[in-house]
């Protein structure tokens, strides 16, 4: 099973680690929200991560962090994607279907039932119904978030995505997803994600009551155990919350291109296919129905994109 990365290295080992990102300027929390900046910095954080993307628990070249604050909790995953930047660029940031390819590739996550893009005179923006389950459910029993849309930086080698949204759900504020990817050699795409999130007192207060309820038992991916003990211990809480919900995001990334090379007809069957089969590759962090509850689930809030509700 996945160890999330720093608990179950050695200390010195974590910290020399971090001492790399904190020079990188990664882990402060205005930096993360806007990304490295260009495909130099990005680059230079791929160097450094090499040991962790190529030696890890994830069954693939990834390396997630999370870290929270009295009021604050993000999560971070950087991966290394065996897709043309071209392709990752077009498909995410460049295309004028962007924000709509990007609701697309948000619906793959269980809990987001609804996702429409439409363009205003400040730009595009996305609504998007997130619900406390993974289950089908009513709109109208969903918290409503509105996300602007802003494709915020493209280049030849490099391209940022921000997705902003004043509140969120549970009393959330200040949600952010945002998306930065480079080019690497031989057709491979080196990418970086961060979910983060804010909350006050009735934030706190509702993240608490949704851990004793619908989230309890929900862990995440860092192993919090001495790397002597015989079984992990995964965090939990708001991190572990956070930490899921990167890896889903991410986990939908991947298989939303992944389905980009099947005929147009089947790419929806295919995006489903693909995020269920990667998400069960971690089932204590993430499996909550089965491969056909998610399946049918997932094509009915698709047909439900078709009427703006």
């Amino acid at each position: 099973m996945p160890a999330g990365n720093p608990a179950n290295r050695p200390a010195t080992r974590l910290a020399c680690t971090l001492a790399v990102l904190a020079a990188c300027c990664l882990l402060s929390q205005g930096v993360s929200a806007q990304g490295s900046g260009d495909a130099t910095a990005l680059r230079q954080i791929y160097q450094n991560l090499v040991p962790e993307l190529d030696h890890n628990a994830f069954q693939r070249q990834l390396y997630l962090y999370s870290e929270e604050s009295p009021s604050t909790v993000k999560g971070e995953i950087y991966a290394v994607m065996d897709y043309p930047f071209t392709t990752v660029r077009y498909a995410l940031n460049e295309s004028s279907q962007g924000p709509m390819n990007w609701c697309d590739m948000l619906m793959l996550h269980p809990n987001i039932k609804y996702c429409l893009a439409s363009d205003g005179s400040s730009g595009s923006t996305l609504t998007v119904n997130i619900s406390k389950e993974e289950a089908p459910e009513k709109l109208s029993s969903t918290s409503r978030v509105q996300f602007n849309y802003d494709a915020a930086i493209t280049g030849p080698e490099y391209f940022q995505v921000r997705l902003n949204a004043d509140s969120g759900p549970l009393n959330t504020r200040d949600y952010r997803i945002v998306m930065e990817a480079t080019a690497l050699g031989g057709h491979r795409t080196f990418l970086h994600l961060t979910y983060a999130y804010g909350y006050g007192v009735v934030g706190r207060l509702a993240l608490k009551g949704y851990l004793a309820t619908f989230g309890r038992g929900r862990i995440g991916f860092t192993n919090l155990a001495d790397p002597s003990a015989a079984q992990p211990k995964y965090i939990e809480g708001v991190r572990g919350l956070a930490e899921r919900n990167t890896m889903r995001y991410y986990l939908a990334i991947d298989a939303y291109l992944g389905a980009l090379s099947s005929p147009l007809d089947r790419r929806l069957e295919q995006r489903l296919s693909n995020w269920f089969s990667a998400s069960e590759q971690y089932p204590r962090q993430l499996h909550e129905i089965g491969r056909q509850q998610y399946m049918q689930m997932k094509r009915d809030e698709y047909l439900r994109l078709q009427t703006k509700p």
